[in-house]
């Protein structure tokens, strides 16, 4: 049976022994090591390649999310999840834009750490208490029957757009919008426009998965003219 490898970004070694303990626990899991800074974490993942690297932000979101950029560059089979104590909904949001397949908080149970690394592993997104966690919400989203002009709505919310922007690409008022969001959330179930982002290609029968429409291109990995593992070095803890 192929395990699924774990590397780790976490600074306080308390943290790092109680995660090698759990994952040694679990047949089809493997810790594989971990580092306390950012630069170190990219070399070692571009060097062993593991399919799961969970990310602290404690060196900052901005740092973070430009990290994950560039791994998922350098490594594409390495899935990132961040692992965190909280995090803002806009902040997942930018999360999952950027490339991270998995927002995961540190005061979750075990259970939910090994239920999270399986699923990304397994190619989906994971955050815990999305319908994908749900069944019954799952089943109460399958198929909701959306207009023309409701289907435009969620895709430009998957985009990250905001309503003034969507009145203008769609040349409707901005209260038009407002309008259509509150039919779209009564026929869906989703209770905000983060959930509906998180679900918009399974709202509109694209494919099964919750991944956010409109992820942008990343750039090249090299392009400010630092190799990652020194840019992060020098951006670390700013």
């Amino acid at each position: 049976m192929s395990r699924i490898s774990v590397f780790a970004c976490e600074a306080q070694p308390i943290v790092l022994e109680g995660l090698a303990k759990v994952l040694s626990g679990c047949e089809d899991l493997e810790y594989v090591g971990s580092a306390s800074a950012l630069g170190d974490t990219f070399a070692a993942v571009r060097q062993s390649q593991p399919d799961i690297v969970l990310l602290d932000h404690s060196a900052g979101l901005k740092a973070v999310f430009e990290f994950i950029a560039d791994v998922k560059n350098a490594a594409g089979t390495c899935q990132p999840v961040l692992w965190v104590h909280d995090l803002a909904d806009v902040d997942c949001f930018r999360a999952l834009r950027c490339g991270a397949r998995g927002i995961l908080k540190k005061t979750f149970p075990v259970t939910a750490l090994i239920e999270c690394i399986r699923s990304v592993a397994g190619g989906n997104v994971w955050i815990e208490g999305s319908p994908e966690q749900s069944h019954d919400g799952a089943d109460r989203r399958s198929a909701p029957r959306l207009t023309p002009r409701e289907k435009q709505i969620v895709e430009q919310i998957c985009e990250g757009q905001k309503n003034k922007e969507i009145a203008q690409a769609l040349s409707i008022t901005a209260g038009t919008v407002k309008v259509h969001l509150m039919h779209i959330f009564e026929k869906t179930g989703v209770k905000d426009r983060f959930e509906l982002a998180i679900q918009g290609r399974k709202l509109l029968g694209l494919d099964g998965s919750i991944v956010p429409l409109g992820i942008p291109k990343m750039a090249p990995a090299s392009e400010d003219g630092l190799e990652p593992a020194l840019k992060y070095t020098h951006i670390q803890g700013e």
